[in-house]
């Protein structure tokens, strides 16, 4: 849609796009199909990367894939060195306009230092799909 100026800007029904990743050594991604699954449901565009990614991977499939945002999902342990990794990575690509939400089992006493790192969201066992989706788009969860 076409502004005053000419400029094509992106319209409020254009689907988010959401790039979900498996950092790490952990296997177990049937959390992250179901996150997948339901922001697919919920209209946005879903890349899903699959298992074993190094935050690497996950930067440059961010980048190339034009996300709005990565979704994290982690069980091992390794979820603070992960995130940071992939902020920084984000940041040093320039493209630190790309949010970032973890999901998993992530022991409150991280939560401060992954929020002081940027992460936009995050999410452990008992998070709705309903509050997901909401935080991905920036909006208040519905109550």
């Amino acid at each position: 849609m076409a502004g005053d100026d000419g400029e094509v800007g992106m319209s409020e029904h254009e689907a988010l796009r959401v790039l979900v990743a498996k950092p790490g050594l952990d296997g177990h991604d049937r959390g992250a199909q179901v996150i997948a699954r339901a922001l697919t449901d919920a209209g946005m565009e879903v890349i899903y990367t699959g298992i074993r990614q190094t935050p690497e991977m996950i930067v440059a499939a961010a980048i190339e894939e034009d996300v709005d945002c990565v979704g994290l999902s982690m069980l091992s342990g390794g979820h603070v060195e992960h995130t940071r990794e992939v902020v920084d990575g984000l940041r040093a690509a320039g493209a630190e306009d790309i949010r970032v939400f973890i999901g998993g089992i992530i022991p409150r006493e991280d939560v401060p230092e992954l929020e002081a790192m940027g992460v936009a969201g995050i999410f452990g066992p008992g998070s709705s799909i309903e509050e997901i989706v909401a935080s991905i788009r920036g909006t208040p969860a519905p109550r």
